[in-house]
């Protein structure tokens, strides 16, 4: 603990009496932390992206990945970028275990103090490399490369976000 924090510790706790106040307000800290990060987290960790082989014609018909005419309606394939239930579990699992450990092994108040400080930072980085490497790799997968007629196939980027595919025929028609 730098001589800043001590200083901004003992400003937050110095008029209490209570035994263990640095601990209870570092707690606090990580707590909020913990769920401001989360909330970064589901908020951001979104997206979507879709393509479809083929389409609609200048006369209405469909038509095919080479602009050939065809009766076969396109296949369109849809993903979707979700937050992983994954992170928010290991999350949530290391602020439990930091406060247990706290409990169990801290035998001085800045002992406790470094355990919850290491928390904050394990929880903080889980968050951040799990929203940065979901996202890139999201925008990275090669969807305009898929064929339903061809080998096919996506590396998601589990367990850093979820992905949901979902293929379909195409919906849309032109009426002239």
């Amino acid at each position: 603990m730098t001589d800043t924090d001590a200083e901004t510790s003992t400003s937050l706790t110095s008029g209490s009496v209570l035994p263990g106040v640095e601990i209870v307000a570092a707690i606090r800290r990580v707590a909020t932390v913990t769920a401001l990060a989360l909330m970064v987290y589901v908020t951001f960790t979104r997206g979507s992206a879709g393509a479809c082989v083929g389409g609609v014609g200048a006369d209405g018909g469909h038509i095919d990945a080479n602009g050939d005419p065809t009766d076969v309606v396109p296949q369109c394939i849809s993903l979707t970028l979700e937050p992983s239930p994954v992170v928010i579990i290991a999350v949530v699992l290391t602020f439990v275990v930091a406060l247990t450990l706290v409990i169990r092994r801290a035998q001085t108040v800045p002992a406790a103090l470094q355990i919850l400080d290491r928390a904050t930072i394990v929880i903080l980085a889980i968050t951040a490399v799990s929203l940065v490497v979901s996202l890139v790799w999201f925008g990275l997968l090669p969807i305009r490369d898929w064929s339903p007629d061809g080998e096919w196939g996506f590396l998601f980027p589990f367990p850093f976000g979820a992905v949901d595919l979902s293929i379909s025929s195409m919906s849309a028609s032109v009426s002239g």
